[in-house]
């Protein structure tokens, strides 16, 4: 029996954690023989390029659309799937939704992804418990999100993320790491990343290790301070900005890279750690969120305090000179990270789609 579902969520441009994957599950869920899918987009351009340039206006009626589209939607697939986050997000694209789908008895997954769940709950859940409550089927991509709901008395379902592992993937180079050490970030530049805090380490590192290379790929508000930190830093010739990049891009930065370093104040789980997982990149992340759920300190990640330059300056230098462990963390995770894969994520997927559309 062939399953009609309605997938629901943003598309890259611009590329992003949820943009990705839902660019990511619309294309290989194609390739089903048991699924026919259609997807409503929730940051389509404007069909009116002047509607477009007034924020009110352009705000009601993008609104409008995205309502009638699903409504549509809703009427012709056997289960309703929609990419959710917090804030804003959720009150615009997610709440609709699950409305449509409740007024039209259609089975709904609410797959939500928002790393700052928590804060927004403790804020908004008088707001966003009728909705929720209507949901067939609350999805999350890690136990730590489990854990957030659980607090609020919603149960979930755990589906990981889905990580490429024929995009990502390790590559035989001479990583020449000891002499000449390549560090990346792959993360936006905004302060709840915490960017001042890697590079503040990069320059304690620099008093060893003069000639190591930061690539940091993202863009933000948050460019100008960093570059003059940088700048005051002396980190000049060693600090490389390389903007926003596209996945494929990403990729080939990995296999270029040594230590992957994840210095984020707050986070679910970081689609950027799994793909340097896959990549054969020894990584070095803060433990808060979701993290300590995805690795395990120092079996296939190194776990560092938020804000603590020191700290992570000193995992730097420890992994520059302990050669086993280096090997040992990307040899784990490698092994760790094949849970992520299209042919385990898709069981699931599939078994949750025939259990509700079973049910129409």
């Amino acid at each position: 029996m062939t399953l009609n579902i309605g997938l629901i969520g943003p598309l890259p441009p611009p590329y992003g954690g949820m943009a990705n994957q839902a660019n990511q599950l619309y294309q290989l869920l194609q390739q089903e023989s048991d699924i026919k899918i259609d997807f409503v987009q929730t940051n389509s351009a404007y069909s009116n390029v002047l509607i477009g340039k007034v924020k009110g206006l352009r705000a009601i009626v993008r609104l409008l659309t995205y309502v009638r589209e699903v409504y549509k939607l809703a009427g012709k697939v056997d289960v309703l799937h929609v990419l959710a986050n917090s804030g804003w997000s959720w009150q615009l694209f997610t709440a609709p939704v699950i409305w449509v789908a409740y007024l039209r008895k259609t089975p709904v997954i609410v797959n939500y992804r928002g790393g700052e769940a928590k804060t927004y709950f403790e804020k908004s859940i008088k707001w966003v418990a009728p909705s929720m409550k209507r949901a067939s089927v609350i999805v999350v991509p890690s136990g730590y999100l489990k854990h957030v709901f659980s607090e609020f008395n919603f149960e979930t379902e755990v589906i990981a993320n889905i990580i490429n592992l024929q995009r990502f993937k390790p590559v035989e180079n001479n990583k020449n790491y000891l002499k000449t050490p390549h560090l990346i970030i792959t993360r936006n530049l905004e302060p709840i990343y915490g960017l001042v805090t890697a590079i503040k380490a990069a320059a304690i590192v620099k008093e060893k290790i003069p000639n190591f290379k930061l690539s940091i790929a993202g863009s933000g508000l948050q460019k100008e301070e960093l570059k003059k930190l940088v700048s005051d830093l002396k980190l000049e010739n060693n600090v490389v900005f390389t903007g926003k990049l596209r996945p494929d891009e990403v990729a080939n930065l990995y296999q270029a890279a040594d230590i992957m370093l994840n210095p984020t104040t707050v986070d679910n789980m970081p689609n950027s750690v799994l793909e340097a997982m896959a990549s054969g990149v020894a990584i070095i992340t803060t433990n808060v969120g979701g993290i300590p759920y995805i690795v395990d300190d120092e079996k296939t990640a190194l776990l560092v305090d938020v804000n603590n330059a020191q700290q992570m300056a000193d995992k730097i230098m420890l992994l520059l000179n302990d050669r086993s462990l280096y090997v040992n963390l990307i040899t784990n995770g490698l092994a760790e990270v094949q849970q992520y894969s299209w042919e385990h994520v898709k069981k699931q997927w599939l078994a949750l789609y025939q259990s509700l559309g079973a049910k129409v």
